[in-house]
């Protein structure tokens, strides 16, 4: 009988039933990896895409037909997706030359005329509606089932929604009340000649409200939408979540309703608003209804897509990070370099002593030394903890019973963060413990000078991302090396650890938001050789106004301020590759770290500690 943990068989045939049935008829179906708020990581209930494939990554996307199954996942993910699929799938790897994106297959690889189906609540309105024309075009279309198929395979086995505990937090760590922020959203509303904003998406809503929660795994956020009009807001909240501090905060700000109302009230918002008039003539018009460009296809169709701007002022505040949350991840980030300081020198001192230690064994000593400082409220990600060959699995997650032990002649890669009050961290570091190759040291080197162009670059406001993105790949490119994720992501202010709409890389929608003052992103080139060893030196800082001697066009500059306070490892540095300026960088960060994180060691008495961190602080 078929193992249904290992292979998909009877879970594709369920599915094609299904399809195949008169309420449905579609011949093909899309599997999002997102849930009904386009969150990048999901509660176990959300999981379906892991569900019918298999594959566990936090990007990609299904489409079955009744004759094939592909999954769509990008560079990030091709190692973890090809150990993962079984032979029931089709791997497709998207940003491979003459493999399409999962949009270009529907139209061109698909027969048509083709009903293909897919649950409005979890597929982008604009990548709907841009799909939707696509397969018109075909002859084809693309049908919102009211029903979730994968959900009916599923059935009483799929975990159910969670329901956690949401609390307020308060303007000592958001540096801004739940006022001035609507304040701030209505200004832009009566900007943009706009009635209301629909939001949808899940940090955005922790945000606007200062609210915080832990529905998703590693995010302090909740299941909600909200309604934010001229003159009034609304919560969509399952409201026994809310704790006594949550309900007195937003008592007099918002109204609560069932998360469940969100499209009835949704499609009621048109007969609420009022005419405006229009500056450019004496006609009246329709006042829009703003939504973000994740919101769901469903909420699209709800409110009425005439009706809809695609425009989000609250993921465009939240970005900008004030004073308060910005110090706040200069003191957090001083804590974590503690942490990591004790677990690198304990795992090294153990690694010499000829202790057998598992990837996942390292991984949770590392998260028990966080746990004990202040303000600590979890991991902001699963660990990445990997050894030799596993490095080069940019998401790898250790197995807590099968993990590779952690050698002394392989690299060692960890990529780890956490939740605090006051912040949230994402720091990545690589290590050797013995002896590493030339080719592992000079692979290191291009990467850190990728990673210090980035950390020093100043660059005018408004200048392309991808420009940017070619700092940290220029000298990698050198080698004719590169790696297949992006430089930088945003990340949240005790929210998620991958913040948009900010970030550094190739993505379009990277190059549609410029970076600005007070925007926190990492900053992580790479190497990976697949099957042999992986690369990585991430930091987490902030943009800020460079001070320059000049002012060319009166344009503005910018650079970088890194929060991570985290020693790399000069063992693995070819010095020789190194300008006198990268040199004087590396000194400079590595006595910034010294000087931060050593009085929090010798506070606590980590003797050890300390001497590594002196060690690994040491000018080169």
């Amino acid at each position: 009988m078929e193992d249904e943990q290992t292979t998909t068989g009877s879970k594709l045939a369920a599915l094609r039933r299904l399809m195949r049935k008169d309420e449905n008829d579609v011949q093909t179906y899309i599997v999002p990896s997102g849930d009904q708020h386009s969150s990048e990581y999901t509660a176990d209930c959300d999981g379906r895409r892991a569900f019918i494939s298999n594959f566990t990554g936090s990007a990609g996307i299904a489409v079955i037909t009744l004759g094939q199954a592909n999954l769509f996942t990008d560079g990030r993910y091709f190692l973890q997706a090809s150990q993962q699929l079984d032979s029931n799938w089709t791997l497709q790897k998207q940003g491979i030359k003459d493999v399409p994106t999962w949009q270009e297959y529907l139209e061109k690889k698909i027969p048509h005329p083709n009903r293909v189906g897919v649950d409005p609540r979890l597929l982008p309105a604009p990548e709907a509606e841009s799909l939707s024309t696509k397969l018109k075009m075909k002859g084809s279309s693309l049908v919102p089932l009211s029903a979730n198929l994968v959900d009916e395979v599923w059935g009483s086995s799929r975990p159910p929604r969670p329901a956690s505990r949401v609390f307020a937090l308060t303007n000592d760590y958001t540096g801004r009340s739940v006022e001035e922020k609507l304040k701030e959203i209505r200004e832009k509303l009566k900007e943009l000649d706009a009635y209301a904003v629909v939001v949808s998406m899940l940090d955005e809503v922790a945000w606007l409200f200062n609210l915080r929660g832990s529905d998703i795994a590693y995010n302090p956020v909740f299941f909600a939408y909200a309604i934010v009009s001229r003159t009034d807001a609304t919560l969509f909240i399952n409201e026994e979540q809310l704790d006594e501090s949550a309900r007195a905060y937003i008592k007099d700000l918002a109204s609560i309703k069932p998360y469940e109302d969100i499209l009835a009230h949704a499609a009621s918002l048109s007969d609420a608003r009022v005419p405006i008039s229009w500056s450019v003539s004496d006609s009246a018009i329709e006042q829009k209804i703003l939504i973000s460009k994740l919101a769901s296809w469903a909420l699209l169709k709800a409110i009425g897509e005439e009706e809809i701007s695609i425009a989000s002022p609250v993921a465009d505040a939240k970005a900008i990070k004030n004073d308060v949350e910005i110090e706040g991840f200069r003191h957090c980030h001083i804590r974590d370099g503690a942490a990591l300081a004790q677990y690198f020198s304990w795992l090294e001192e153990q690694i010499a002593q000829g202790v057998e230690l598992t990837e996942y064994q390292a991984a949770e000593k590392l998260e028990g030394f966080r746990s004990k400082l202040d303000l600590y409220r979890g991991l902001s990600f699963t660990t990445i903890s990997s050894t030799g060959p596993n490095c080069a699995i940019i998401h790898y997650s250790p197995d807590p019973k099968e993990s590779a032990a952690i050698k002394r002649d392989q690299i060692y890669l960890c990529d780890s963060g956490a939740q605090y009050l006051d912040g949230t961290t994402d720091v990545t570091r690589t290590w050797h413990f013995g002896t590493p190759s030339s080719e592992e040291i000079r692979a290191f080197t291009r990467v850190l000078q990728g990673h210090i162009a980035i950390d020093t670059c100043v660059f005018p406001q408004g200048l392309s991302i991808l420009l940017r993105d070619a700092f940290a790949r220029r000298a990698l490119w050198k080698e004719g090396l590169d790696y297949r994720h992006g430089t930088g992501h945003g990340v949240g202010h005790f929210l998620n650890v991958h913040e948009g709409p900010q970030g550094v890389g190739t993505r379009i929608a990277y190059n549609e938001t410029p970076l600005k003052a007070g925007m926190t992103l990492s900053n992580e080139p790479g190497y990976y050789e697949d099957g042999k060893f992986g690369i990585r030196i991430e930091n987490v800082g902030v943009v800020k106004p460079a001070q320059t001697p000049n002012q060319f066009d009166e344009r503005g500059y910018l650079t970088f301020e890194h929060f991570t306070m985290c020693p790399i490892q000069t063992k693995l540095v070819d010095v020789s590759l190194l300008t006198s300026e990268e040199k004087e960088w590396l000194n400079a960060y590595h006595s910034e770290v010294y000087e931060k994180v050593s009085p929090s060691l010798q506070k606590i008495g980590e003797a050890l500690a300390i001497e590594w961190l002196k060690k690994e602080c040491a000018a080169i």
